[in-house]
């Protein structure tokens, strides 16, 4: 049985929250950001808020209807929480846009959201972007933005008068819609209201115990629902100081800088600093020291401090599997780290490990508030407070998406183990996540590269790799062709070709490290296709399974099996 959910009470919802902690903590500071070469700029509440409610009453200004859709096209920066909260503040809906999708995804999110205006803001590829922003659709361009010939925030801020009193948005008004990574077409829409965001955080932030005292550093992408649900909202909740990283070249500094008290983060970030400290010192000797009763101690603490985590109560890891190994080596330094599973479409509230009470490679047992059972098939369903209204515009997935009791249709498969903790298992559909937390629609790669005229099939995977990649099946006769050395040299630089000229047409977390080809014939007789010629993909991710590793090692465009 779960336990019951924490009562939503109005005090709790996202602007009232920040009205409270402009009364409580004006003076204080609540962000701080970079601005390069090593200088940072400390917003305290008092200024910060003071920013939001003069663009809240700018974008008041061109007398949109309560409920208008905002976009923000931005790396994490100080104005991006800045502008979600002008955003509310003004009875509008903020429609985040991750900063590294292809101007036709940018376009699709804002024509299908219906955007008005859009803020722009560090992004490292605005010229291939700026294409997808259609001409209706106004601009305003934080500080740190490309050069933009539009409005820009500084000034907007400078000559507006703030927005007075302290606007109040109901549980049930939409705060924000989240899309997805996109599955066939085109992504959905998740619909969250102000209330399933507010109960998903005070369920979440109350086991933490988080408080005032608390930092925070933002670096994972804030279109995402982690960030959103660690770093904005849990700052909202708690009044956390948030640190703002500048980049990766910069990321250690910005670690030391903040020494956050709370971490997340996904697998790919937690396997790279463990592969920092054995580049630093080999395993095996650094197994060694750890063991030693006297050294041991001191060594974890300095790895740690390397690491800009010796401040950390709480660190957890989420949207992908990580390997328990990892796990077990983090908690094995003092970390306590926590698994995390949720989804978009339940604002993140579903399930997290336990301190000291969780078996490892498990992602524990459901929040308070939240049911979980399985399908038919062994599909994981979760009923959630922290569930979506639906998908924008799209009654029909929307329904597909709930079961008929109100379950919450996860797409993955799963078993509980001895002590109740839930193991993620795989996907019930073909789309997969690599290890970055991104959701990789197959089909449509599949379909690009098949337009090869020597290429017979193919399979699109990468479970928990940090990039997708392909197999190829040519016909026996080219296969065979191809055994002799020029052949096979005029064919890879052709398949080289193809492969960069597809990954172009797709999104940065879709594009394929490399493609294998392979020497046998899938067919209907040895299982590798159905009857109708769609390839089994378990089928063929079991068969090729124990070869990923050595292939994606090879750092190869192309490889031959």
């Amino acid at each position: 049985m779960s336990e019951s959910a924490p009562q939503l009470l109005q005090d709790d919802l996202p602007l009232q929250r920040i009205w409270h902690w402009e009364r409580q903590r004006g003076a204080e500071t609540y962000l701080t950001q970079p601005l390069g070469g090593g200088a940072v700029r400390d917003f305290t509440w008092s200024e910060a808020i003071d920013q939001a409610r003069r663009m809240a009453a700018h974008l008041q200004s061109f007398g949109w209807e309560p409920g208008t859709r905002i976009a923000i096209l931005s790396k994490n920066c100080a104005w991006w929480l800045l502008a979600d909260y002008a955003i509310w503040m003004a009875g509008y809906v903020s429609v985040p846009i991750y900063p590294t999708l292809t101007a036709a995804s940018v376009q699709q999110i804002l024509e299908h959201s219906e955007a008005r205006a859009c803020f722009i803001g560090k992004l490292d590829a605005w010229e291939t972007m700026a294409p997808g922003i259609p001409r209706q659709v106004r601009r305003i361009a934080f500080p740190l933005a490309p050069a933009i010939d539009c409005p820009q925030w500084q000034d907007l801020v400078a000559a507006t008068a703030p927005l007075q009193g302290r606007p109040l948005r109901d549980a049930d008004e939409l705060a924000s819609i989240i899309y997805t990574s996109g599955t066939t077409g085109m992504p959905k829409g998740v619909m969250h209201t102000f209330g399933s965001i507010s109960i998903a955080i005070k369920t979440i932030g109350d086991y933490f115990g988080c408080n005032a005292q608390d930092r925070l550093i933002s670096y994972l992408p804030l279109a995402h629902v982690a960030e959103r649900v660690l770093v904005e909202a849990m700052s909202l909740r708690c009044g956390c100081h948030v640190y703002f990283s500048e980049s990766l070249e910069t990321f250690a500094q910005d670690m030391q800088r903040a020494r956050p008290t709370l971490f997340g983060s996904v697998p790919r970030i937690w396997t790279k600093l463990q592969q920092g400290v054995f580049a630093k010192m080999p395993k095996a000797q650094l197994d060694l020291l750890l063991q030693d009763p006297e050294k041991g101690p001191l060594v974890k603490k300095q790895i740690l401090q390397q690491l800009g985590l010796d401040a950390i109560r709480f660190a957890c890891t989420g949207a992908a599997p990580l390997p328990p190994d990892i796990v077990s080596w983090y908690r094995g330094l003092g970390l306590q780290m926590l698994e995390i599973y949720g989804m978009t479409e339940n604002f993140a509230l579903s399930h997290c490990s336990r301190v000291g009470g969780t078996t490892s490679g498990t992602v524990g047992t459901v929040w308070p508030g939240v049911e979980s059972k399985f399908s038919d098939i062994g599909e994981i369903l979760v009923k959630t407070p922290g569930a979506m209204r639906g998908y924008y515009k799209d009654p029909e997935k929307t329904r597909e998406a709930f079961t008929e009791d109100s379950y919450l249709r996860t797409g993955d498969v799963g078993e509980l183990t001895a002590d109740g903790s839930l193991r993620i298992t795989g996907r019930a559909k073909e789309q997969f996540k690599t290890s970055k937390g991104k959701y990789v629609a197959p089909a449509p790669i599949e379909n690009k590269l098949g337009t090869h005229p020597r290429v017979e099939a193919c399979c699109v995977t990468g479970v928990a790799f940090p990039q997708p990649f392909a197999l190829l099946m040519l016909t026996q006769a080219e296969w065979e062709r191809c055994r002799d050395a020029a052949a096979r040299e005029e064919l890879t630089r052709s398949l080289q070709a193809h492969l960069d000229h597809v990954n172009a047409q797709l999104d940065p977390h879709e594009q394929m490290d490399f493609v294998a080809v392979v020497p046998e014939q899938w067919t209907v007789d040895n299982g590798f296709i159905t009857p109708t010629f769609k390839v089994k993909r378990p089928v063929i991710e079991k068969h090729y399974g124990e070869h990923f590793e050595n292939w994606a090692a090879r750092k190869q465009a192309v490889i031959w099996q």
